[in-house]
Formats: C-alpha cells, sequence, structure tokens
C-alpha cells in the first residue's frame, strides 16, 4: 500500500512554514564548452532535477524564449543561460537520453518554450504533476507540494524578474537552483515508499 499524504495545503498554512533554501553549488553556463562539460558530468547520474525560467512579459502580445535551463543533482545545479548560447548540441543530447529521467513540475509549458529554440524531442521526463496523485496529493504547484511533503516553503519572490538580464542575482540564482532540486527532493522522497 503506498503512503497517502494530506490533499491539500492552504496558502495561509505555507506561509507560517520555514522557508527552504538550496544550500549546494550552483554553477552558471555561459558557453557551449562549459555546457558539454556540464552535460558530461550530470550524464553520470540516473536522476536530474529539472526547470525552466522565461523572462516575463508586460505587454500584451509579447512573447520571450526560455532564457534559463536548470538541472540538478542533489547537491549541485547548472544554470544554463539559453539566452546567451540557445540549446547546444550536448544539451540537446542530455534531454534526448533515455538512460536519464529528468523530473519537472508543469513540463509541457518547458517542453513548449524549449520547442521555440529547437525541434529536439526530450525523452525519459517524468512530470511530477501526474506522479503526486497515487500519493493522495491533490495539488499541482511546486510550492503545495514541497510544502505537504517537506513542511519547509519555496519562496516564489524572484519568479516574475528579467532572466535575461546580464548578471543573475544570487537571489536568481538560488531561487532558480531550487526548483529543479525540489522536483528532485519530491521525487525521490516519494519513489523512496513505493
Amino acid at each position: 500500500m503506498i503512503q497517502q499524504f494530506t490533499n491539500t495545503i492552504t496558502k495561509e498554512e505555507i506561509s507560517l512554514l520555514p522557508i527552504e533554501e538550496f544550500t549546494g553549488r550552483v554553477i552558471i553556463i555561459t558557453n557551449s564548452g562549459d555546457a558539454e562539460k556540464a552535460v558530461n558530468y550530470l550524464s553520470q547520474y540516473d536522476r536530474l532535477g529539472f526547470d525552466t525560467e522565461t523572462r516575463p512579459s508586460f505587454k500584451k502580445g509579447q512573447r520571450y524564449k526560455v532564457s534559463l535551463m536548470q538541472i540538478a543533482t542533489e547537491d549541485t545545479c547548472f544554470l544554463f543561460r539559453l539566452n546567451h548560447i540557445g540549446i547546444p548540441e550536448s544539451l540537446e543530447g542530455l534531454l534526448k537520453s533515455e538512460k536519464i529521467l529528468k523530473i519537472g513540475l508543469s513540463l509541457r509549458d518547458d517542453f513548449g518554450a524549449i520547442r521555440k529554440r529547437t525541434n529536439v524531442q526530450p525523452a525519459s521526463f517524468l512530470d511530477l504533476q501526474g506522479y503526486v496523485g497515487q500519493f493522495g496529493i491533490g495539488e499541482a504547484s511546486l510550492q503545495k507540494i514541497y510544502a505537504i511533503l517537506f513542511g519547509k516553503k519555496i519562496s516564489k519572490g524572484q519568479r516574475l524578474t528579467n532572466w535575461e538580464a546580464d548578471a543573475l542575482t544570487e537571489s536568481q540564482q538560488k531561487y532558480a537552483a531550487l526548483d529543479a532540486w525540489a522536483c528532485l527532493q519530491i521525487y525521490n522522497l516519494l519513489n523512496n515508499l513505493k
């Protein structure tokens, strides 16, 4: 029998929780040589956390391409600055690798954004939104799922910042890394209960 968790959590309950922080290494990738080294490192793992960020648009009809791709292990998160390097061949190879499970949330949005940069067919991805239901969790947001499982809050303060800035602030880096890492943590916890 699969362990069941609380089905839902309110924003008020989340506001009382301690804030989660990613304390691992954050490595920013701004050229294809470094991207290749990062992919070689990440390819040693059988599962990775995954997320993307796109510069928000505040004008009707204005859209930006995906700016950042975050890929995390237990202790390291690589931030690929796609607005600087596009999606290099090495990174495409990782996205379509069948050997490595990539875990994210609301992946349809991420894949739609990626398709605006490349026609790569992502493989071996798991969307947590569909996965958590079997554990009784009725929430779809990363913040709520994480709060139910770990009793900590993921701050969303950086979500609408400029992901195409020349340099990402430390707050942006930590926020971006945390989202990808949190997806991996959620999967690891639930997968160990099966």
